[in-house]
């Protein structure tokens, strides 16, 4: 409390990936005080790993090609649990955000003409993902850091949130602390924008990396009185390495596939013959994964725990030039020549589909001046993402936001505070910096993960989640015995210790989630419900206080009923998703 610091902003946003900035933007732009603050270096923030490409009706290849299309692609894929006004809204003002970033100095892939390149990816009617290289997440996020330069937002980017601030249903800051010095920092605010990312790092196969995507969001906004929708609808990614162990989960592009890789089982055989005959390797990511979990779990997986990924017959000039990201990643990983050595892969935990409760206009939660974006945010991607929409919806949503929170936070006609929140937020770190222990965060974080991947990975059932439930019943009863030791290095353990927090919260709320999802739909599989259940053609809604409810879906306009494809996806000329 000796070293606590106090600091006012109209505006804060919680996240300094694309979503966070896109808002602190237009917050700035918009004339109104921002602070942006997050956990992770602002250069190295998730945003940075999209590889595929971002989402928008621009017609510069295919001239048919509409938002409503878009929308109606986006639906289809999301199994019809994704809200259509939020559908609608993304696809409508994707091309602006291209525009955007176009002015911004994005280099986007071009053709010869100048336009625009925009290319297939799975489950798209018409050509409409735009990219640069494999590295479009990346150079998104540098051109919003130019951006932000330009126009001054202030980014603090060492600073954790521990607890949001709310005095009588509204939000009036944050409390958190620096993670070099260790200082505290109450944080006034009239509006707090949540970009805190997802929970995919709860599985142990993950393409998140360690300390990010933790459930953050959920911890933050459920303690603050906010429900989170759709927990357990999560993407497993069909393809993640398994070794080295700091790099398990590391995505091997889905380009492989659509390049000519073929995958095998232990016995050397090709197996999506058996799940998609049509499509083999070039079947949606839903399906892939749980085709491989399938062959894993029946035994005829490698001794490792995976399948192989197979690109040995392709030409090396092939590999070398379409593929060069991933032959580069697996000499540096494991001296794998893969011209030459197959690839062992297994399906990773790689986006979260659900989030915080939002509303569709302008993505405010049930508590007053909260706001929520990107993946932190649900509504969009339903039961199954569309590829390149993630990218589309941070940028489209991160302008509609921070022009909501600028109009609440100009007609707030008071803010009311609480000493009561502020103390109870300071007190939980005392307790945690105080605890005397013998139990460390990290064996609960990895037991954490142990759970959710033998319970809640690519196929549950009715057993395994309940228990799931029982063994995190188990590593909650162990906080009592938590130790928590800040040293040279800085206050990463305490951070670490908060990370754990927000993992037992989201992965309570998937578990329970998921028990009552008893259909199989999207990505959600079910061993014991093995079809859909139009009955269940709605939304999990989920909090600590209430539980498990269920809200239906809105009715999709008949517009975009009319244009939704028929049929199965043909895959020529595309990329998988």
């Amino acid at each position: 409390m000796n070293n606590e610091s106090v600091i006012s902003t109209s505006v804060l946003v919680i996240g300094t990936g694309g979503a966070g900035l896109r808002a602190a933007i237009e917050l700035k732009q918009q004339g109104v005080d921002v602070l942006a603050i997050g956990k992770r270096r602002k250069y190295d923030a998730h945003t940075t790993l999209a590889a595929g490409g971002i989402n928008a009706a621009l017609g510069t290849m295919d001239p048919e090609d509409s938002w409503q299309q878009h929308a109606a692609d986006t639906i289809k894929e999301a199994y019809f649990l994704a809200d259509p006004s939020i559908v609608e809204t993304v696809a409508r003002n994707a091309p602006q955000g291209i525009k955007e970033l176009e002015g911004w100095g994005m280099p986007f892939a071009r053709e010869a003409d100048g336009r625009i390149s925009q290319r297939f990816f799975g489950a798209h009617t018409y050509r409409r993902t735009c990219f640069a290289g494999d590295y479009t997440g990346l150079e998104i996020q540098r051109t919003l850091l130019r951006r932000a330069a330009e126009v001054d937002v202030p980014i603090i980017d060492t600073v954790y949130v521990s607890r949001l601030l709310v005095a009588d249903g509204r939000i009036f800051g944050a409390y958190g602390f620096d993670l070099v010095d260790g200082t505290r920092m109450v944080i006034h605010a009239d509006a707090v924008i949540l970009a805190t990312g997802g929970h995919t790092r709860i599985w142990r196969q993950t393409s998140s990396r360690r300390d990010e995507n933790t459930g953050d969001s959920f911890r933050l906004a459920v303690l603050a009185g906010a429900r989170i929708r759709d927990a357990e609808l999560v993407q497993f990614h069909p393809s993640g390495i398994l070794e080295p162990a700091d790099a398990q989960g590391l995505l091997i592009s889905e380009a492989a596939r659509g390049e000519g890789g073929i995958l095998l089982n232990a016995d050397g055989e090709r197996f999506m013959s058996r799940y998609d005959p049509e499509r083999m390797e070039l079947s949606t990511r839903d399906r892939v994964a749980l085709a491989i979990s399938t062959e894993i779990t029946q035994g005829r997986g490698t001794p490792k725990g995976g399948v192989l990924l197979d690109l040995t017959h392709l030409d090396r000039d092939v590999v070398l030039t379409r593929l060069p990201r991933v032959y580069r990643n697996m000499l540096d990983l494991q001296m794998l020549d893969i011209t030459k050595n197959p690839i062992e892969i297994a399906p990773t935990a790689h986006y979260s589909m659900g989030g915080v409760l939002v509303r569709a206009d302008d993505h405010g939660t049930e508590v007053a001046g909260l706001y929520a974006i990107g993946e932190a945010s649900s509504g969009t991607h339903g039961a199954n993402r569309l590829g390149g929409n993630s990218l589309a919806e941070l940028l489209v949503y991160g302008r509609i936001v921070g022009a909501a929170a600028a109009a609440y936070s100009r007609t707030l006609p008071a803010q009311v505070r609480s000493a009561a929140a502020v103390s109870e937020a300071r007190d939980e770190i005392d307790e945690l910096l105080a605890g005397r222990g013998y139990d460390n965060v990290r064996s609960m974080q990895r037991a954490i993960r142990d759970l959710m991947s033998e319970h809640a990975g690519v196929v549950r059932d009715e057993e395994g989640l309940k228990a799931g439930l029982i063994k995190l019943d188990a590593v909650e009863a162990r906080m009592p015995d938590l130790a928590v030791h800040p040293d040279i290095a800085g206050f990463g353990d305490l951070a670490h210790a908060l990370d754990m927090k927000g993992s037992l919260i989201a992965a309570r709320a998937t578990l329970e989630s998921a028990l009552m999802r008893r259909e199989t739909r999207g990505a959600h599989n079910r061993a014991d419900y093995p079809d859909q259940d139009p009955e269940l053609t709605v939304n999990m809604l989920w909090s600590p206080a209430t539980g498990v409810t269920q809200e239906p879906v809105p009715e999709t306009p008949q517009e975009i009923l009319d244009l939704m494809p028929t049929g199965e996806d043909s895959v020529v000329g595309k990329l998988v998703e």
